[in-house]
């Protein structure tokens, strides 16, 4: 498998990060074996799905960030579930965890959300998990267009378990007023779930216009990630990105 770009800043400023996607199903797997898998992509943000949201909570988000040598961003309980890990690389504006309308007899779900900068770049971030209800997926996709316009930064990432694939209404909305970075650049495989036998896309990571995408698929091959850890560390497959962030004023 050919690598992607590594993290670095261009002198003019602009900055090449890595991003990861990847649901955890609440650390109830292999721990240990999703760190290697995250440390292995060598990620500047991790937008997380299903991190733990109930007893101490907090610090088993902390606990995943020291194992893979990152600091626990946004998110969590507080968000009903999404979550940012962001590397030192990151100068953080400000963070924000968004609770949606909670609809009777569904999960309730949330944004982890924050505005942070790679050297002379700024950028908005929202990790989601949608609804498994199409119409409340359909509108949670709509909250997540409004949420990233309202977010007064230059460009922005949404990453996260769309629980659909693209040819669905919610996915297709997202991927009509954003960057479907997966089809942008494709590299890596394509499919994320299910992990033993994965069959659809169901996982992406999204951009406004302007950033460059470098690449973006699953990183199964990649150095240091064995399909032993991909299928012991939960039952997603991580989504794995590089894109350059032009320098903003």
């Amino acid at each position: 498998m050919d690598d992607l770009p590594q993290s670095r800043t261009e002198p003019d400023g602009s900055a090449v990060i890595r991003v990861l996607s990847y649901n955890i199903r609440s650390l109830r797997d292999d721990e240990n074996a999703l760190a290697r898998v995250i440390r292995a992509c060598a990620p500047d943000l991790v937008f997380v799905q299903e991190a733990p949201r109930f007893f101490r909570w907090r610090k088993h988000a902390a606990r995943l960030a020291a194992k893979t040598d990152l600091v626990v961003l946004s998110g969590g309980a507080t968000a009903a579930g999404p979550l940012l890990l962001c590397s030192l690389r990151a100068f953080v504006e400000r963070t924000e965890d968004v609770l949606l309308p909670l609809t009777p007899g569904l999960h309730r779900r949330g944004f982890a959300t924050a505005v942070v900068r790679f050297a002379g770049a700024r950028v908005a971030l929202l990790s989601a998990h949608l609804s498994l209800h199409p119409e409340e997926r359909l509108a949670q996709a709509d909250q997540v267009l409004a949420r990233l316009r309202e977010a007064d930064a230059p460009y922005a990432i949404a990453a996260g378990d769309i629980n659909e694939t693209p040819a669905g209404p919610a996915f297709g909305r997202l991927s009509a007023g954003l960057t479907d970075c997966r089809t942008a650049a494709p590299w890596g495989g394509e499919y994320t779930f299910p992990v033993g036998g994965p069959d659809r896309r169901i996982d992406a990571i999204f951009t406004t216009a302007g950033v460059e995408v470098l690449g973006c698929g699953v990183p199964a091959g990649l150095a240091g990630v064995s399909e032993t850890d991909l299928k012991a560390a939960t039952d997603h497959l991580p989504v794995l990105a590089a894109l350059r962030l032009p320098a903003t004023a």
